[in-house]
């Protein structure tokens, strides 16, 4: 049986910089994948790969077992600064993905699945609020309600909780969490924080820090769900596997460290002295003796 999503070989450089190396990657129908990396590994540039944003120098990728050539609304994307239109309301931003995604659809189910996924994240309330009216956990569940409402194959989400404080970051983990058992959508989480890869993930996939960067081996979730983060800190389980991808993430970093040493040539420079008393007319005295110069000077008479 094929794989559902599929990277085979897969690098991107940028310029003379290699970002990303053999990058091997396969997903299985409804698996939720989280890929773990240190900021600038080129995490967001593997999302752009699998999202069609960005193409890749070598190497495959395959979605259903159809190439990836490009952006299409088999992937819905969750970025970490919202992406919402400001003049549209909480309604009207996931509306029109629905009108685009779905535009053989009559106007009274456009609006019903609309609000489905408004309720899925519990926003209901605001639904005729704009963007600046929302805080930021808010905002990224408009996002997220938004790429769930054009029912994509797969669902990337980019850091989507980078920005937020750690109270609304636990809230939409817990949100993420329980979308995910109600829909089953295959996903692929992009982090830097292995608590959130194991709270949400089936498996997590360390990315090497870069430049060059490769994915590493993956770690398999073997917690029940629903999670309860409350009792982790009492859990073997959860102390074994985070250690482990910890250990892994610090080994691989101190791997990268490069030493650079530069020879700092200071220029030759003479204080001046100060006990030479400054003339109250004229020119003032030579302070350094490379200021000082000697002339002859012959007069005739």
């Amino acid at each position: 049986m094929s794989p559902f999503l599929a990277l085979r070989q897969v690098s991107k450089s940028f310029g003379a910089a290699r970002v990303l190396h053999d990058i091997n990657l396969s997903l299985t129908r409804g698996e939720f994948v989280a890929i773990v990396g240190y900021s600038g590994s080129g995490k967001t540039t593997l999302i752009s790969l699998i999202a069609g944003l960005l193409k890749p120098d070598q190497g495959t990728i395959t979605l259903n077992d159809l190439p990836v050539t490009g952006p299409g609304p088999d992937r819905g994307v969750v970025f970490q600064n919202y992406s919402l239109l400001p003049w549209l309301t909480v309604f009207e931003n996931i509306y029109l993905a629905v009108d685009q995604c779905f535009p053989n659809w009559s106007a009274a189910k456009k609006c019903t699945h609309t609000e489905q996924h408004i309720g899925m994240v519990n926003l209901t309330a605001a639904r005729e609020k704009r963007p600046a009216e929302l805080s930021g956990g808010m905002r990224q569940r408009v996002s997220v309600a938004r790429a769930l409402a054009m029912d994509p194959l797969l669902l990337l989400l980019d850091e989507p909780l980078g920005a937020l404080d750690a109270l609304t970051r636990a809230t939409l983990q817990d949100e993420l969490s329980r979308i995910w058992e109600q829909d089953q959508k295959t996903v692929v989480l992009i982090t830097n924080d292995p608590d959130e890869a194991i709270y949400l993930a089936d498996r997590i996939i360390p990315l090497t820090p870069g430049p060059d960067a490769t994915l590493g081996p993956a770690f398999t979730v073997d917690l029940p769900r629903p999670r309860n983060r409350g009792g982790w800190n009492h859990d073997p389980r959860f102390k074994a596997l985070r250690l482990q991808l910890v250990d892994y993430l610090s080994g691989s970093r101190q791997q990268q460290r490069v030493e650079v040493r530069r020879t700092l040539v200071l220029p030759e420079l003479e204080p001046e002295d100060l006990s030479t008393p400054r003339p109250r007319f004229g020119r003032r005295r030579a302070r350094r003796r490379q200021e000082i110069k000697h002339e002859d000077v012959e007069i005739k008479s």
